[in-house]
């Protein structure tokens, strides 16, 4: 829900002492999601912060499988007590920087998780996490980010600390400068949809589909809520803007006797929209949304039935708005969900241009 999780490598078979880096609390979730469950993973957790208080305990032993460790002397035994653990292939995570680090930084490993290792005869592997410190920082607020983590190669239980530090080191400097797979038309869509011109183009787009452009706002949505979704809310009402000023124009148009061309439309459409606005007036186009009469049909029989504009820009408000901002927050959410498969947006527009197609194909014939 937060940018997803991938990982890279697998723990060897038996138990095994996990050292990894720390920079976040999310740290022991992105651990969890990722290490297989075959080894049920132990996570040592601070005393101090984690066992202080019932609720802290509850969270830390039920739900991350967290286990005490004393930072102020008494450490090591608790550490050892888990030797046991280790030796029927469980695996203990431990962060061997005892707390989290800022900005990136590697601090020095503390040799606990290596004595563990050594007294139980298991190997050390190294794991390498990045993403979380940007996804909740230390004192900072939770934001979305792809989290990655690398299982590296086991070192002998008689490795030293610095030689733990350093394995983690270039794992994670690896794996930070690993460019994320995306696609090339991704990442030009999201450049426009990303910037004002974005904001204007959705306008744009929305007000010319009130007036005569045959493509419903919806579908630019489609197009540039999953290329940037955190701008989705502000493409959608951008979008609902240019629909609500194309309709009152349309209407005004119509009014004073211009009649635009509407492509892909049919005589029942402006037949049926006529009978609803005769008896409802602009209440009508509450219907819009879910019969697949295009909205400027709406807006332009209005104008010719000499509906009130006030009374049409209210009720074309409440209408267009439930369904523009509905759709665009659901395809930014998609656009959320699936950031990891980023690099098929490609196959997504062609799969979404054939989904459109077919759908609006079907609408035009329903209502010939």
């Amino acid at each position: 829900m937060t940018g997803g999780v991938t990982r890279r490598g697998r723990l060897p078979r038996g138990g095994c002492v996990v050292v990894a880096n720390h920079s976040s609390h999310a740290d022991t979730a992105a651990l969890l999601a990722a290490l297989d469950a075959r080894h049920a993973p132990a996570i040592g957790a601070a005393a101090d912060y984690w066992f202080a208080s019932p609720w802290r305990r509850r969270i830390c032993s039920r739900l991350a499988a967290g286990f005490p460790v004393r930072r102020t002397g008494g450490g090591m035994d608790d550490l050892l007590a888990k030797a046991d653990d280790l030796r029927v292939g469980r695996a203990v995570v431990l962060f061997p920087e005892g707390t989290r680090a800022r900005d990136g930084e590697l601090g020095s490993f503390h040799r606990g998780a290596l004595v563990l290792a050594a007294h139980a005869g298991v190997p050390v592997v190294p794991v390498a996490i990045a993403g979380t410190d940007r996804l909740l920082p230390k004192h900072g607020r939770l934001r979305p980010a792809l989290v990655r983590v690398a299982i590296g190669a086991p070192l002998p239980a008689s490795a030293t600390p610095d030689e733990a530090r350093e394995a983690v080191a270039a794992l994670r400097h690896r794996t930070t400068g690993e460019p994320l797979a995306d696609s090339r038309a991704r990442k030009r869509i999201a450049a426009v949809a990303g910037s004002r011109l974005g904001l204007a183009l959705g306008f744009a787009w929305a007000c010319a589909e009130a007036l005569s452009w045959p493509l419903m706002p919806e579908l630019f949505l489609a197009i540039a809520c999953v290329a940037v979704p955190r701008r989705a809310l502000k493409l959608s009402l951008a979008a609902l803007a240019g629909s609500l000023a194309g309709g009152l124009l349309a209407l005004q148009l119509a009014a004073s006797g211009v009649q635009l061309p509407q492509p892909l439309t049919t005589d029942r459409m402006r037949a049926e929209v006529r009978h609803e606005l005769s008896v409802e007036s602009a209440a009508a186009v509450r219907h819009q949304p879910w019969n697949g009469i295009p909205f400027k049909v709406y807006a332009r029989e209005a104008g010719r039935a000499d509906v009130a504009p006030s009374d049409w820009l209210a009720r074309s408000a409440l209408s267009r708005g439930s369904r523009t901002l509905t759709v665009g927050l659901l395809f930014g959410a998609l656009g959320f969900l699936a950031h990891r498969m980023r690099r098929l947006y490609g196959v997504y527009l062609v799969l979404l241009g054939a989904g459109f197609t077919a759908g609006l194909a079907l609408i035009v014939a329903g209502w010939s």
